[in-house]
């Protein structure tokens, strides 16, 4: 799925200003370690931070049971093509009560472990860089917990800094040659979970088994939200007219989430949508 990005945005000139400043921030911070997931800001940030820095410029992903194999695949072999290094670490977020009670602020406490464990790495391997992490402007107008977790620890968000939101990112790493520019915007998988839910290590495969046998039918635009013996499957518009064009591929949807363990599936009329999970909070207060 392609997302538009205005042509002329990559050649604007407060485009081209704000990508100034973000070079001229990095060579200001001079050793940069990136948090990096290998999404578009992530991604594009690392990418800068490569050419600026060189060497000095590194990406940190986490290893957690909460990442989706394919995105920890995909976000290895973008990172060979830049031609960066990258350390992998492991985290244990589901170590901590609150990001397994998962009561509204489960992504402080993930972004806290994460944070955490990459300030502990980089003190044991010696490395002086700045831990940055790829917030942006649109990031500022949305239930963000884990923002609090890095302001709270002193990481610094570059994109951020410099004004840039998401349709500049893109159009910026479109400019760079990302082939990640107009990837759809990714989370982790506890965000399948309703507030309130326990996160397990179990659920989390349960949920990862489910998508990845419905992407494998050719619906990359999905999440499986769990509700205990029930997932409701949110698509893409795409993704859900191929669904009801076709009852073989209904039935051979209905056969994957079962083999991962649901007893019923549910399709979501609305589809897909981010942030949908913050939806029962809105509700809860009124």
């Amino acid at each position: 799925m392609h997302r538009a990005v205005d042509p002329q945005l990559s050649v604007e000139p407060k485009l081209k200003e704000k990508e100034r400043a973000l070079r001229a921030l990095i060579q200001e911070l001079g050793e940069v370690v990136v948090a990096y997931s290998g999404g578009v800001d992530s991604a594009c940030l690392l990418k800068v931070a490569h050419e600026e820095l060189g060497e000095r410029a590194v990406g940190l992903t986490a290893l957690s049971p909460s990442l989706a194999p394919w995105e920890l695949e995909e976000a290895r072999a973008l990172a060979q093509q830049m031609g960066v290094r990258l350390i992998e670490v492991e985290t244990h977020e589901l170590s901590r009560p609150g990001y397994r009670a998962n009561a509204g602020d489960r992504c402080y406490h993930c972004k806290a472990e994460l944070f955490d464990v990459a300030s502990l790495t980089l003190k044991a391997r010696a490395l002086q860089g700045v831990l940055c992490y790829g917030a942006i402007t649109d990031d500022l107008g949305d239930v963000r917990p884990g923002m609090s977790a890095a302001q709270d620890r002193g990481v610094r968000a570059p994109l951020l800094e410099v004004g840039l939101g998401k349709a500049e990112v893109r159009a910026l790493a479109q400019g760079l040659g990302l082939s990640v520019w107009d990837k759809p915007a990714a989370a982790c998988l506890s965000s399948r979970f309703p507030f309130g839910t326990e996160v397990t290590a179990e659920r989390l495969d349960q949920v990862g088994r489910c998508e990845a046998g419905v992407i494998a039918l050719g619906l990359p635009i999905v999440r499986a939200r769990y509700h205990g013996e029930l997932v409701r499957l949110e698509l893409g518009a795409e993704e859900l007219k191929a669904l009801f064009a076709d009852p073989s591929l209904r039935r051979r949807v209905t056969e994957a989430c079962k083999g991962a363990g649901f007893t019923f599936v549910s399709i979501d009329l609305d589809g897909y949508r981010s942030g949908s999970a913050h939806e029962a909070l809105v509700q809860i207060g009124g």
